[in-house]
């Protein structure tokens, strides 16, 4: 069983990482850091001198959030909703926020995505390398049971969790959101020119310093050495990724990932690979990849050529690229059939 950690790959000028550590810092130098977050590596890449201050700042971002979202950190803000036993929890502003989005993607998607999968997904537990069985017919059953957005009752910064057994997991929209607010940061501090990247969530800032476009490189599926299947042009985007080889592992020769179709409660079967989200608003790629790849093909399609200022890129298991006419001239197939 393996787990691959499913990284979009940003074919920026290779140049540029030969500038890192000069002594002579430009305007024109990129400055990265790296830390590890979401369970994922994420790399932040600043253009300009005097930058070190600013990255420091978006890893304290990372590492607030990091808590604040997660199931499993006793001191965070979901972890405290799922272990309330019904009664109120106050929680963060952003918090709320988020939540709040998460119950719109759901309603929308009549269910399709839901935010109280939490007991589904822990059932499932994609993090565990060492799983040699499925869980069983009736726990997932069970498990489904328990998925209720009505559950939420939202007053104020007061959470309260009206069926005790319905859990919360917000990580079909987490780093999206965390990506956006990087980004709304980094704009107050006047910066022009970068690139946040979340572990496959990635959003650009304006255009390279030398006013192009970034070429970021979509995944092949499966790819051991992170083989792009197509690249884009883009400037000031979020791209955002849904694939089956992001967190899965193999029993007995068979796939388990954790795109979940909540109408059965087993990994969704439609011949999809990836769905790729190209738009302004990370959290809103976020919700919609994982949405669309549960639509399928032409009912994800369909749905993304409804929607103003956003784009998508579907990859089937025979790795056949499907595109939005929307970025006819943005993308190009590197290693697609």
């Amino acid at each position: 069983m393996k787990r691959k950690l499913f990284i979009i790959f940003l074919l920026i000028n290779i140049t540029l990482l030969n500038f890192i550590g000069c002594t002579k810092v430009s305007d024109e130098t990129p400055v990265s850091k790296q830390g590890f977050y979401f369970d994922t590596i994420i790399t932040i890449t600043l253009y300009g001198k005097d930058k070190d201050s600013i990255l420091s700042d978006c890893f304290k971002i990372a590492d607030k959030y990091d808590t604040e979202f997660s199931t499993t950190k006793t001191d965070g803000d979901i972890y405290r909703i799922n272990h309330s036993n019904g009664l109120p929890v106050t929680v963060a502003d952003d918090t709320i926020e988020l939540l709040n989005k998460g119950i719109w993607y759901t309603k929308m998607s009549h269910g399709v995505f839901n935010i109280t999968l939490g007991q589904l997904s822990n059932l499932w537990n994609f993090d565990d390398q060492t799983k040699t069985t499925i869980p069983t017919d009736t726990q997932i059953q069970e498990a489904l049971s328990t998925i209720d957005i009505d559950a939420i009752s939202i007053q104020g910064n007061e959470v309260t969790m009206k069926n005790p057994n319905t859990q919360i997991d917000l990580g079909g929209i987490a780093k999206g959101y965390i990506a956006d607010k990087m980004k709304e940061y980094l704009l107050k501090k006047h910066i022009t020119s970068g690139i946040i990247n979340l572990g496959g969530n990635v959003l650009t800032i304006g255009k390279k310093m030398d006013n192009t476009s970034y070429s970021v490189g979509i995944q092949k599926p499966f790819a051991e050495d992170g083989t792009p299947i197509a690249t884009l042009q883009i400037a000031d985007s979020s791209v955002v990724t849904s694939g089956t080889y992001q967190r899965y592992y193999r029993i007995n020769h068979e796939l388990y990932h954790h795109l979940l179709d909540l109408s059965t409660g087993y990994p969704m079967n439609n011949d999809l690979s990836s769905v790729t989200i190209v738009n302004a608003s990370s959290v809103d790629g976020d919700a919609l990849s994982t949405i669309c790849f549960l639509y399928g093909l032409n009912k994800g399609k369909a749905y993304i050529e409804s929607l103003d200022h956003t784009e998508a890129i579907f990859v089937t298991t025979d790795n056949k690229v499907y595109y939005t006419s929307g970025l006819k001239d943005k993308i190009t197939i590197v290693n697609g059939n």
